[in-house]
């Protein structure tokens, strides 16, 4: 395994940190609201960076998701990546891939999902019913896709869906989708259920390790500045032990998230290694922007401070992705699954020598 970035990532990745920083600056984040920033969409989509995860696969865009979670930038960057253009690049017919990429690529078409947890949408010749409680950027998508109570994948265009606002802990723009017998369009067939999820685990665990750094550098960098009793807080054991382990915290979701991208792009098993991911993501990063909001002191429980916006956005990843201990519980499972198949396989093969 080698997670060295190449050439075209590193160039994608240095690009994506100077737009993040210099347009996903905390006073444009405060005028958003709970909205996304249709400008910061716009520079990013027209500096190719969408249409670049194309060249650069999944662990490219983990690169990205890392720089967009530094700065909490609200934009449906990894929602419309993972969904739409990972998806129909790897599960659309030629026809849906001639039609829709382009259309995502320049940020024209912006695709939510609605794939976590068990679905209640019920399929009928082409027609969906059912509702999905909480779409993450549903607000700002024109296509949304879905997963049947088969595990099948739709894309369906919200104009001809309902969508009501829903509030999360992070301003994430999301949405109830209500579907009523809504024109569905079926994307992929079997398997791309399974792979999409674990696509787009992977993806958000590359954003929680960006969310976890960021909060991390913040706290750093307060308590290098911030001094008590003549010396920075910095200097203090206790300060550095619990940095220390947010570090660590965040170099373990950083480091599953690259091999479970790494293994999908080198056309390798990665379920197991997505669940491992978002575990991380999830029990970790839990910890990390806690500890980013505890180093900050009294300034922490500020919530107009910026690392505020870590705390929120690493909860919301940590909810999002599943609880620890029901992510651990699936992963749990698809191991012992996996280990009967082989074991299965290993039989078959000794009973036909």
């Amino acid at each position: 395994m080698d997670f060295a970035p190449t050439e075209e990532q590193t160039a994608a990745r240095d690009l994506a940190a100077r737009i993040f920083t210099d347009l996903a600056t905390p006073e444009r984040l405060a005028a958003a609201g709970t909205g996304s920033d249709p400008e910061l969409w716009k520079e990013l989509c027209a500096a190719g960076l969408v249409a670049a995860v194309g060249d650069t696969g999944l662990l490219g865009l983990v690169l990205l998701l890392e720089e967009q979670g530094r700065t909490t930038a609200q934009v449906p960057f990894a929602a419309s990546c993972v969904h739409g253009l990972l998806a129909v690049m790897a599960h659309g017919s030629t026809e849906q891939r001639d039609r829709l990429l382009p259309a995502v690529a320049d940020g024209t078409v912006v695709v939510a999902g609605a794939l976590s947890g068990p679905s209640a949408v019920r399929e009928a010749a082409g027609r969906l019913a059912g509702v999905v409680p909480v779409v993450p950027w549903l607000r700002d998508a024109t296509h949304v896709l879905v997963a049947d109570d088969r595990r099948r994948l739709w894309l369906v265009r919200t104009a001809d869906a309902r969508c009501r606002p829903v509030e999360l802990t992070a301003p994430w723009s999301a949405g109830r989708l209500i579907l009523d017998g809504t024109q569905g369009e079926r994307l992929g067939g079997e398997g791309a259920y399974d792979d999409m999820l674990a696509t787009a685990r992977t993806a958000f665990a590359g954003l929680q390790a960006g969310v976890c750094a960021g909060s991390l550098a913040r706290a750093v960098e307060h308590t290098n500045a911030r001094e008590q009793f003549g010396r920075p807080l910095a200097a203090r054991q206790g300060v550095q032990l619990r940095a220390a382990d947010a570090h660590m915290d965040t170099e373990a979701i950083r480091v599953t998230a690259y091999e479970a991208a790494w293994r999908r792009d080198a056309g390798l098993a990665y379920a197991t290694h997505a669940l491992t991911a978002a575990w991380w993501a999830s029990e970790a990063g839990h910890r990390v922007v806690h500890t980013g909001q505890h180093l900050h002191g009294g300034a922490g429980a500020d919530v107009e401070h910026p690392v505020h916006r870590h705390f929120l956005w690493g909860r919301q990843l940590d909810a999002y992705l599943g609880c620890g201990g029901e992510v651990l519980q699936e992963l749990g499972e698809l191991i012992a699954t996996e280990g009967v198949q082989a074991a299965r396989a290993v039989g078959d093969g000794e009973g036909e020598g």
